[in-house]
C-alpha cells in the first residue's frame, strides 16, 4: 500500500516536497513514480526512478525543477518541486513496482500499486 502526502495550495514560483510512503512493500525492490492528472487531462508520468535510485527519468515539463528521489531504509519515495507554476497544478499520485536493479519503468501500465494522489494547486 502506498499513501502519498505533501501536496496543498502554494504561490507560483515556490516548492513543495511530496511524500509517499509503503507499508507492505518494500521500495528497495521496486522501480518507482509520480504522476499527474491535471483536470480534464489524463494521467501523465513526469518522474521516474530504478529501484536502486541511480537511474531517473524526467518529462520535459519537468526537468530541471523537480526531482525524483527515494530513501530505501525509510520505504519513502520523494519528489521535491521547485519554480512550481500554474500548470502543474494536478493530482499527484505515486506508483511502484518490484522490478531488476537499474530499470527505469516509463509505460504507466506496467506499475501495480498507485497511491491515492495528493492534490498540488499553484496559484499566481
Amino acid at each position: 500500500q502506498l499513501q502519498a502526502s505533501g501536496g496543498g495550495l502554494v504561490q507560483a514560483g515556490g516548492s513543495l516536497r511530496l511524500s509517499c510512503a509503503a507499508s507492505g512493500r518494500s521500495f528497495g525492490t521496486s522501480a518507482a513514480a509520480w504522476f499527474r492528472q491535471a483536470p480534464g487531462k489524463e494521467r501523465k508520468l513526469i518522474a521516474a526512478i530504478s529501484r536502486g535510485g541511480t537511474r531517473k527519468f524526467y518529462d520535459d515539463s519537468v526537468k530541471g525543477r523537480f526531482t525524483i528521489s527515494k530513501d530505501n531504509t525509510e520505504n519513502t519515495l520523494f519528489l521535491q518541486m521547485n519554480s512550481l507554476k500554474d500548470e502543474d497544478t494536478a493530482v499527484y499520485y505515486c506508483a511502484a513496482k518490484a522490478t531488476v536493479a537499474g530499470e527505469v519503468i516509463t509505460t504507466t501500465s506496467r506499475y501495480e500499486y498507485w497511491g491515492q494522489g495528493t492534490l498540488v494547486t499553484v496559484s499566481s
